[in-house]
């Protein structure tokens, strides 16, 4: 395990739902008077990754604690860390995959209260512990809040960090391993709970379970838009994806670091079979990670107090943030409302233009997302010159849970203090292009302070009807179970404009259904049974 260099005033630069509850510290910092219009700037960050195998025994696994205590550890190296750690007074977690899931069994044991374990790990003890909801957004809503609680006064000095270790869980199953995940540290904690479902009943009927199948309506409706067949644009998402891998390649905190070749990545294989068309293995976030980030982020007054210098410190500009509807209900499925309204958000707010940003980290899951990242800034992916990512992206850096996003601003961080004045944009996106959150950074100062307003949300929307009904598919997925086609999703329009949702398991549909060209705008008629629609072609 690794941690990042961070920059410190000594160091040199280098690169079933839970219910939310809150209860109450006697040091809530919330409580105490401090001044207000504090300047937010970030001030150190930290990452760590473990390539733990099973032969190096249970003891040596890593835990959510044991990483982000680690990646925590080097944000604040460089300070006199026992002094710091003892005056931060908010300590903020992305919330673990685990505890995303409704009735999840745990069976390598639960931390009862990530937040306060890592904290007690460094040696703080803050006053105010956060353990945010679901989403990939959280990271950079997480800065957001952060800032705008150290301009407001509540805040001086505020720790954010998350960790995942999926891969570590799914290597002991394989090999029988009894590792322990638990943790008993009690204390406040701010539980903001799983957050809204981000998938409705009917969505949920139709087999539309996994983010690949959510996004895989995306990637066909905008392959359909540009006229290519399924190989082209896998070609397409492999060229997009490429210099991702070979970023990753050369990221020491990357778990997937292996450049990858265009042929490679367009080419079913055994290494990179079929999983939802269009995608391929290796067009996907892979979680199997042991992946830990960190960012410390204060008020310029306690920077000046701990003596950070100028080249050290990184502003947020600008922040934007917004929440879509549930995807079959969506006006737009070759592109992102969410993004493009963040996206526009945080430019205004940083005064900047996209020929601006210099750095850019776009959230990259699956093609789509960055394909529509690059729709929302005017940016052409195939004649773009600044790299879209400074990990490496979801597949090839790993895709750790709600967590990717604080990785990229930490990886911002490094980069900006390595490049004194550029402006950066980090992108995190959480749901099915769902919920979007925008950072823009830059060691310069800004003039001001401005706090990012409320998530924005849709005045438009679609309500999905039930059938029987005639109409043209207006986007699909082709599952594949073990190569073979097993299951077709498609939304459906009618003549009249409405939206159905409509799946079919059918092997004659599935084989006509399985070919180079699109079936968008293909004739078909729907049969209702229940809450079900049955797909089938004219």
């Amino acid at each position: 395990m690794e941690g990042q260099i961070c920059v410190g005033p000594a160091s040199p630069i280098d690169l079933k739902r839970r219910v939310s509850k809150t209860i109450h510290h006697k040091d809530d910092p919330g409580a105490k008077a401090m001044s207000k219009g504090n300047m937010p700037v970030l001030v150190g960050a930290g990452q760590a990754v473990s390539h733990w195998t099973a032969d190096q025994g249970a003891s040596a696994a890593p835990s959510y604690v044991s990483l982000a205590t680690e990646a925590a550890q080097t944000a604040l190296s460089g300070f006199s860390q026992q002094a710091l750690a003892a005056a931060i007074d908010t300590i903020a977690m992305v919330r673990i995959f685990d505890d995303s899931i409704p009735n999840y069994p745990y069976p390598y044991g639960r931390a009862e209260n990530l937040p306060r374990a890592v904290a007690k790990g460094i040696g703080a003890d803050p006053a105010r512990a956060i353990y945010a909801s679901t989403g990939g957004q959280s990271p950079q809503s997480l800065v957001n809040e952060m800032a705008a609680r150290i301009h407001a006064g509540d805040s001086a000095i505020a720790l954010i960090t998350g960790a995942e270790v999926i891969g570590a869980a799914k290597t002991a199953r394989r090999a029988d391993i009894k590792i322990d995940l638990s943790d008993e540290t009690g204390g406040q904690l701010d539980d903001r709970g799983m957050g809204d479902m981000l998938l409705s009943r009917a969505e949920i009927k139709h087999g539309l379970v996994t983010p690949a199948f959510f996004y895989a309506l995306f990637e066909n409706a905008i392959a359909a838009r540009d006229g290519e067949t399924r190989s082209q644009h896998r070609r397409t998402m492999s060229e997009l994806f490429k210099p991702f891998s070979e970023t990753a390649a050369q990221n020491p905190y990357a778990q997937f670091g292996e450049a990858r070749s265009i042929d490679f990545l367009s080419e079913p294989s055994k290494e990179n079979y079929p999983f939802a068309d269009p995608f391929l293995k290796w067009h996907m976030a892979q979680d199997a990670v042991n992946q830990a980030a960190a960012v410390l982020i204060m008020s310029e007054a306690k920077a000046d107090e701990f003596g950070i210098p100028a080249r050290a410190r990184v502003y947020l500009h600008g922040a934007g943030e917004a929440a879509d509807a549930n995807i079959s209900e969506r006006p737009r499925l070759d592109g992102s409302w969410a993004m493009d309204t963040a996206i526009a958000r945080a430019l205004e707010q940083a005064a900047c233009t996209p020929d601006d940003l210099s750095l850019l980290d776009l959230y990259s899951c699956f093609p789509c997302a960055v394909l529509s990242a690059c729709s929302a800034l005017g940016i052409d992916p195939q004649t773009e010159t600044r790299s879209l990512t400074l990990t490496g992206g979801l597949p090839f850096f790993g895709g750790p849970g709600n967590n990717y996003s604080l990785h990229a601003i930490a990886s911002m961080y490094g980069a900006c203090t390595s490049k004194p004045s550029a402006k950066g944009l980090v992108l995190a996106n959480g749901g099915w292009m769902t919920k979007e959150a925008a950072g823009i950074y830059s060691t310069d100062r800004p003039g001001e302070f401005v706090p990012a307003d409320p998530p924005a949300k849709p005045e438009h929307t679609l309500s999905p009807i039930s059938g029987p009904a005639e109409g043209t598919i207006e986007t699909y997925t082709l599952i594949r179970r073990r190569g073979a086609p097993a299951q077709a999703i498609a939304f459906v329009r009618t003549v009249e404009g409405d939206r159905l949702i409509a799946s079919s398991h059918d092997a004659d549909l599935l084989s006509q259904i399985d070919r180079e060209e699109t079936s968008i705008g293909r004739h078909v008629v729907l049969t209702t049974e229940g809450e079900v629609n049955t797909l089938s072609l004219v």
